[in-house]
């Protein structure tokens, strides 16, 4: 939550420049748009208040196909003194451990967990309002009595006749309101004072009754009760609480040009003098969940201003308006994605529309109870080989398997070279013994050894590693939570789709980087050599708070003429680390007859068993 915070306050700052300026366009071309439309376009700025707290909804539960975490993570990861699984053994000669340490996402940003206790308290207070409302609105009605004055209930049934509709709202009368409202979301009430129907004046209630009509037939009552949340949520933003009153504003305007679109020309005046004659004796303290044809003294003079110089729009108006409404729509929905970090994370992710020769296929019962995708390209077919496209697609931390691309960018640099690639242990003392030793670059990635790493991004300094993640477009290129620590389970974030394209790149070297760097990263990588083929990979496990929740196994096969590259993960409260998606990806390459160890048999027509769905 305190991450949130810090991403909310960020957003608050961008929506008070957008509301300003929404508010200007909104003022140029208001001429343009009808009342209407004008209260429509609210509807698309509600949609934006509604955008940051899509963080706090899982991204499964959205179904998106992108979904890493919604914010860039800024957290301090701390290391705990747990050891990770050991990858499994894929072949005979060689085990690739993959050595996890574990992070804390308890170890909250001080900043954001001050902004939240200073935010909740608000809330809370406007929380209570809103139930002290619900109270008075409670004692209205238990204290209302259903209309019994015959003169108005006819009068009722006339208006429901003009606005042809079939479904009557019921009207009581109350001693506690000075002028009529309609509440109630899924129940609606009219509830019309009683002083009005004792002081009865036909003209007067009948514009009252069709305005309140109007409420309900544009279900005003809905856009009532996203207002007051927002109210709520974004209470100490000045900007959006000025938006929010516009809105009302809006909403009032409009319901009064849906009126007088009933009325004939010659009614205007006697409507405008209705508000006048009303505005003597309304309560200036509003009801947040009511709609009524009351207002502020400003209000009503705005109003009334309008009604004076209101004429009917043709056709040709309707049709501009509807076109401004669209064009300035489709403009704020443009913003979305800045307000929305899992939107913006994700709308450049690499998805399988993008891709030709896409096979999706099911491999559901080698994963258990994790979720999981696995993907692979067969690169002489040039086929794409899918199970779980949703996930395949989503991007989400690397961990380890990011010291491929680490280690490439620490030799085109010159940090390190192909034959004098050791560097020096500084004595510290890490949990694994393996750790605690010089390391050269081929027992830095058989052992997973995270300080060799740290120490080649130290050495390249965060703009050069950052150029190198734009350079070869690493997922969403995001070091921003450090470098000692942006691809633990942080801010970095990568789809096994993206994985798979990039080791294609990395066999390529469509890089261009120097072929000896290249060679050297796939040296490293080599897990299996044997007369039926090659096996390169790197395993990876994000664990946090002690619980292995996101597990990698990526690389590629060489076998009998054929190279296929593949990514697999796993996603689970505990129990998903890569040596997990190692023996899965195992598993899967047994099915398909993909060899790459002595004694196993391939053929290449076996990839035609892939099941597909």
């Amino acid at each position: 939550m305190s991450d949130f915070m810090i991403r909310f306050l960020m957003n608050n700052l961008f929506l008070s420049l957008l509301t300003v300026s929404f508010l200007g366009i909104k003022q140029l071309l208001g001429r343009v748009l009808t009342h209407r439309m004008q209260y429509s376009l609210w509807y698309c700025f509600l949609v934006l208040l509604a955008a940051p707290f899509l963080s706090l909804i899982p991204a499964d539960f959205l179904k998106l196909p992108g979904g890493a975490d919604f914010f860039h993570s800024s957290l301090a990861l701390l290391p705990s003194l747990q050891e990770g699984a050991g990858a499994r053994a894929l072949a005979p000669e060689g085990q690739f451990s993959d050595f996890a340490v574990s992070v804390s996402r308890r170890t909250s940003s001080g900043a954001g967990r001050a902004l939240f206790l200073l935010w909740l308290p608000g809330i809370m207070v406007m929380l209570f309002r809103v139930i002290k409302t619900q109270a008075e609105l409670y004692r209205i009605r238990q204290s209302a009595l259903s209309l019994q004055n015959l003169e108005v209930r006819a009068l009722y049934g006339e208006c429901l006749r003009e606005m042809k509709l079939k479904k009557p709202v019921p009207v009581y009368s109350t001693a506690f309101l000075k002028s009529p409202v309609i509440t109630g979301l899924f129940f609606p009430r009219i509830y019309v004072p009683i002083h009005l129907i004792s002081d009865f004046n036909s003209v007067d209630m009948r514009y009252m009754l069709l305005h309140e009509l109007q409420h309900y037939k544009h279900k005003d009552a809905f856009a009532n009760h996203l207002m007051n949340l927002a109210g709520i949520l974004y209470w100490f933003n000045p900007f959006v609480w000025s938006a929010l009153k516009e809105m009302q504003n809006d909403r009032e305007a409009a319901c009064d040009t849906s009126v007088l679109e009933l009325l004939g020309e010659k009614e205007y005046v006697a409507y405008g003098n209705t508000l006048i004659s009303l505005a003597e004796k309304i309560s200036l303290r509003p009801f947040p969940f009511t709609a009524g044809m009351s207002g502020s003294m400003k209000q009503l003079k705005r109003r009334i201003r309008s009604i004076v110089s209101y004429k009917a729009p043709s056709f040709r108006q309707k049709v501009l308006s509807a076109a401004v409404f669209a064009f300035i729509s489709l403009l704020l929905f443009s913003f979305a994605p800045y307000l929305s970090v899992r939107a913006a994370q994700d709308e450049d992710a690499l998805t399988t529309e993008a891709l030709k020769n896409v096979v999706s296929v099911d491999y559901k019962e080698y994963f258990g109870d994790l979720d999981g995708s696995f993907v692979l390209y067969d690169m002489q077919e040039d086929t794409w080989y899918v199970y779980n496209r949703a996930q395949a697609e989503r991007r989400i931390s690397p961990d380890s398997t990011y010291k491929v691309y680490d280690a490439l960018f620490g030799l085109e640099e010159g940090v390190i070279a192909p034959d004098a690639s050791v560097l020096p242990w500084d004595g510290t003392a890490y949990p694994f013994a393996a750790w605690n030793s010089d390391q050269d670059l081929a027992s830095a990635m058989e052992n997973s050894v995270n300080w060799y790493f740290q120490s080649i991004d130290s050495r390249l300094g965060a703009g050069r590693v950052q150029d190198y993640l734009h350079k070869i477009s690493y997922g969403n290129q995001d070091s921003s939570a450090g470098l000692s620590s942006y691809w633990l389970e942080a801010s970095l974030k990568i789809s096994p789709l993206e994985q798979t394209a990039l080791l294609i790149k990395l066999y390529r070297n469509d890089f261009d980087f120097a072929p000896a760097n290249i060679r050297a990263v796939k040296d490293a990588m080599l897990l299996s050599q044997t007369p039926d083929g090659s096996l390169y990979g790197k395993t990876g496990t994000g664990r946090v708070d002690g619980k292995d929740v996101n597990g990698w196994f990526v690389g590629y096969v060489e076998t009998r003429g054929k190279v296929y590259c593949f990514a697999a993960n796993i996603q689970g409260s505990d129990g998903a680390a890569g040596s997990r998606a190692a023996e899965i990806t195992e598993d899967i390459f047994f099915r398909l007859g993909i060899s790459y160890q002595s004694g196993s048999t391939f053929s290449g027509e076996s990839m035609m068993r892939l099941e597909t769905y």
